[in-house]
């Protein structure tokens, strides 16, 4: 796992509408950037709409939710629209920023080991170093856990 202090690696990654999105976009404001194993999926539904319930909360702390995973733009897009997600969504299909996360590897799900991003979740920092690290993550209360965080960091 990348630890508390060092610079965020960068990235650029297409969200749910086909645009491009860089970490650099961001600078000045505190980034929540959680990675899921899959769209439309139980947990992942549970811990979007948990960033969703929040939305105003983060905003009004001046943080960002930026969610990661390897599914399609496609996918994205009727994730988003589903669950009617404000917040940004990028796909990462080769797991490239992933990896530089320490967020995808292999993971064995029904008897059968394949490729998929771990659900992690990081505080990047205003000034672009991550602030707080999650790994493993439980998707119920996770969001009221970042707001506390964020605020913690924000003193």
């Amino acid at each position: 796992m990348l630890e508390v202090g060092q610079r965020a690696p960068a990235f650029e990654l297409q969200d749910q509408h086909g645009e491009t999105v860089s970490l650099s976009e961001f600078d000045g404001q505190y980034v929540v950037l959680y990675f899921y194993p899959k769209a439309k999926t139980r947990g992942c539904s549970i811990e979007a709409r948990g960033f969703r319930d929040h939305h105003a909360a983060f905003r009004d702390r001046d943080a960002v939710v930026v969610g990661v995973s390897a599914d399609p733009v496609e996918e994205l897009a009727e994730f988003a629209e589903e669950e009617t997600l404000p917040f940004r969504l990028l796909s990462d299909p080769d797991g490239e920023v992933g990896a530089a996360y320490d967020s995808y590897g292999e993971v064995e799900f029904r008897g059968e080991t394949r490729e998929s991003p771990f659900r992690n979740t990081y505080v990047v920092r205003t000034d672009g170093t991550i602030g707080a690290v999650y790994e493993d993550v439980t998707p119920e209360g996770h969001a009221e856990e970042l707001l506390a965080k964020i605020d913690e960091l924000r003193g």
